[in-house]
């Protein structure tokens, strides 16, 4: 793939950014002159990172010719040394400059609302439901995200039929972005008595979380209503109308919040909920009128595709998005994700960087 011409975008743009910056009026307009001097850095730094590769690749080339030549022996030793940990940093460069060059996702930074539904499989999909949220729980943990509970609705067996909950952080939709969609385990369930193994589903769904800039809620589009929470939680929760239920009318959409004791804290999550899948749902039309192959990309967020497969037997997780598999299901399940949203995150470069060269 050529990225010349992007890189040559990129210094054209940063020449423009230059000039902004020298200009005192840029300063009169304090978002605007945040926005250029962040555009500026990431510019910078992404540039700075192509004369990086330039280097690194002129030096790997320099130790190959040293090699071959062969004629002293102790520069060749020195370059057979240094030479394998010269080549180990090239792909890492390269792939963080292909990343860079692409146009920033404005939900990137944003924070993140996910929704874990059980789907076929009775109580074992249940069970599966709460095993991801502890998966994303031990990642988020890991990454020095937060994780907030919003609603939830617990299952026999120790399982969620349904699980809300917001990821705090850097860069949180950026990489959670790629867990929409259908998940598939296969394994013998603890309901099973005679060793069979069985195939239950889970729906994740990952929502950038609105802001109340995003998109304005009439208070005459809503019907709020207020009940007694159920479930488990307590005397104190199951015993005060706390649970609140919004019914945003124009779209028919409801969201349900019970998971805090306060009626007033349950409305703005459920309010932020209902904001967030507005939003996506505003997003997903626009995006259609612009790119009618959405479904192939590797960020579609189809909550109807499965997209990945957890086998207990084979200790296997496949991603048939893009036809990965890993052989380490238990740590997998601890949170060790990273490697997957990585893959993920290369194809979805090379995917949006081939419609970049067509357009």
């Amino acid at each position: 793939m050529n990225i010349q011409p992007h890189i040559e975008r990129l210094q054209k743009r940063f020449a423009e950014l230059e000039a902004l910056i020298a200009s005192p009026d840029l300063f009169n307009d304090n978002v605007k002159a945040q926005a250029v001097l962040k555009e500026h850095a990431q510019i910078k730094n992404t540039l700075a990172i192509s004369v990086q590769i330039i280097q690194l690749e002129k030096s790997i080339a320099e130790n190959k010719e040293l090699i071959a030549v062969n004629d002293d022996p102790e520069l060749t030793a020195l370059a057979q040394e240094e030479l394998p940990t010269l080549e180990e940093q090239l792909p890492k460069l390269r792939q963080t400059l292909l990343t860079n060059i692409l146009p920033p996702d404005p939900n990137d930074s944003r924070n993140t609302i996910v929704e874990i539904r059980a789907g076929t499989g009775g109580d074992e999909a249940g069970i599966f439901s709460a095993d991801l949220f502890r998966m994303y729980s031990r990642y988020a943990e890991t990454a020095g995200w937060k994780i907030e509970v919003m609603d939830s609705s617990p299952s026999t067996m120790g399982g969620y039929k349904e699980i809300i909950f917001t990821i705090s952080g850097d860069d949180v939709f950026k990489k959670m972005r790629f867990e929409s969609g259908v998940h598939r385990v296969q394994r013998v369930p603890a309901t099973e008595s005679q060793g069979r193994i069985h195939t239950s589903t889970s729906t994740v769904a990952v929502l950038p979380e609105a802001k109340e800039v995003d998109l304005v809620i009439r208070p005459d589009e809503i019907r709020v209503e207020v009940c007694r929470a159920g479930g488990p939680g307590g005397q104190g929760v199951n015993t005060t109308d706390s649970a609140v239920q919004i019914l945003h009318i124009p779209s028919g959409m409801i969201v349900r919040c019970q998971d805090g004791r306060s009626q007033l804290k349950n409305r703005d999550k459920a309010m932020n909920i209902l904001r967030s899948r507005l939003l996506e749902k505003k997003q997903d039309e626009e995006n259609a009128k612009y790119a009618a192959n959405r479904k192939q990309q590797i960020g579609s967020g189809d909550r109807t595709e499965k997209i990945r497969t957890y086998n207990y037997p084979q200790n296997r997780i496949t991603d048939h998005r893009i036809n990965y598999t890993m052989y380490n299901l238990e740590a997998f399940m601890e949170g060790n994700i990273e490697e997957l949203i990585g893959a993920l995150q290369v194809a979805d470069v090379e995917l949006r960087l081939a419609e970049l060269d067509k357009s």
